[in-house]
């Protein structure tokens, strides 16, 4: 009504008037350089694998060919990183808490989503189950772990999550904890649920160390490993380098002191059963990640050295022993996992392992979209990996040349 009222000129000089203002061509050079960088660094991931498993990934999960846009105001792995742990919206998951003992006298707690009222699934002793393993220092109540119980709930299957020794809000009743190396308590809660339900298909996805962890277990059982196949995300394939990069200075500052502070914590909270067996003050004094591993787990686990354990702890050379298709996601600027310590010429040559890779992301970070607070490419890429898995298993198998029957 009011523009009715102003003459063609009076309303040109007024829109000149407006844009010409510092602060709304401060705003759109800003949003300019946003849209251009977004539309700049958006690639599609490499991909690298044999040709049967591509051809899988790009039939039945489309998300490997399309173009990756990261948020373009979150650039370089390190903000990524960062990002996802503040701007990541939390979800509303009901676990069922279950506490199972293990070998040694301990226990470990398994939270489950059963999922029950699964319209794809409704049989419970054949519905499919989804393994996940956190990472470092994480839980079930992890953004990112909630995220990907939404996604394959999604779909109709069931959830457990493993928590580490002492992460999962329960007591240690024996002076033992966890380490990337030791995949016992991996097998233990595989041989449980695999008892509850010795008819449903098992899928394995672990996130950080908990990939590590799953790469791991899957190269030390080989055919007997009781799973379908594998997914990892942002897992550190060389801890040597690994450790290298993170105690870099600005890694150090940001993620390195950060997550050794979480473990000495933890340590501190069971510092009655562990100082049994380890200096619990001496470790308390670690201020890197390095530091906690000399002191507390390669003491703890029976290592010589440090290195030694970092050597039986990396995955990255283990890869030709494991025996069902593994899809491994990971970002060239992850700052815990540098992109030179990929084993990119071992997945070149093995059928059932696709090494995805992309141009950026950090560590368990894979923001796109302006607003990054919802479902993010990792999420989405777990989404349709599990669900092809499960609904295309022997096309799967066939794809990775895998012709006797994997236990299930």
């Amino acid at each position: 009504m009011l523009l009715s009222l102003l003459s063609p000129s009076e309303l040109w000089t007024g829109c000149l008037d407006y844009i010409s203002r510092p602060c709304t061509l401060l705003l759109s050079l800003v949003t300019a350089s946003l849209f251009c960088l977004w539309g700049r660094e958006g690639q599609v991931p490499l991909l690298v694998c044999g040709d049967g498993f591509r051809a899988f990934l790009q039939r039945r999960c489309p998300i490997v060919a399309e173009r990756f846009c990261p948020t373009p105001w979150c650039w370089g792995g390190r903000l990524q990183t960062l990002v996802r742990v503040f701007i990541k919206s939390s979800l509303s998951i009901t676990y069922r808490n279950e506490l199972i003992r293990t070998g040694d006298g301990g226990q470990l707690s398994l939270d489950w989503v059963d999922n029950s009222n699964s319209a794809e699934h409704p049989q419970t002793s054949t519905r499919p189950t989804v393994l996940f393993l956190p990472g470092l220092t994480g839980n079930s109540r992890q953004t990112y772990v909630l995220r990907a119980v939404q996604q394959a709930t999604r779909h109709g299957y069931r959830c457990v999550v493993m928590n580490n020794r002492g992460f999962g809000g329960e007591e240690l009743l024996t002076p033992l904890t966890f380490c990337a190396a030791d995949t016992s308590d991996v097998e233990t809660v595989v041989n449980h649920v695999k008892k509850l339900y010795p008819q449903a298909p098992l899928l394995g996805a672990g996130v950080s160390l908990g990939g590590m962890l799953l790469l791991n277990y899957l190269a030390r059982k080989g055919q007997d490993s009781k799973m379908i196949a594998a997914l990892t995300l942002s897992v550190c394939w060389d801890s040597f380098e690994s450790s290298i990069s993170l105690e870099q200075p600005i890694n150090k500052l940001l993620f390195n002191r950060h997550l050794t502070r979480n473990l000495c914590s933890a340590i501190n909270r069971h510092r009655n059963i562990l100082g049994k067996v380890i200096d619990v003050d001496y470790v308390l004094k670690a201020r890197t990640i390095r530091e906690f591993d000399e002191r507390f787990t390669s003491v703890m686990f029976g290592y010589k050295s440090c290195a030694d354990y970092y050597r039986d702890a990396s995955p990255g050379c283990k890869l030709q022993k494991t025996a069902v298709p593994v899809l491994c996601l990971n970002a060239a600027d992850d700052p815990f996992s540098p992109k030179h310590a990929f084993p990119v010429s071992l997945a070149q040559r093995l059928p059932n392992v696709a090494l995805l890779v992309t141009a950026h992301g950090g560590h368990i970070g894979f923001l796109e979209g302006l607003f990054p607070n919802g479902d993010g490419y990792m999420d989405r890429l777990l989404g349709q990996f599990v669900h092809a898995a499960f609904e295309h298993l022997e096309d799967l198998r066939e794809a990775c040349s895998i012709k006797d029957q994997v236990t299930q």
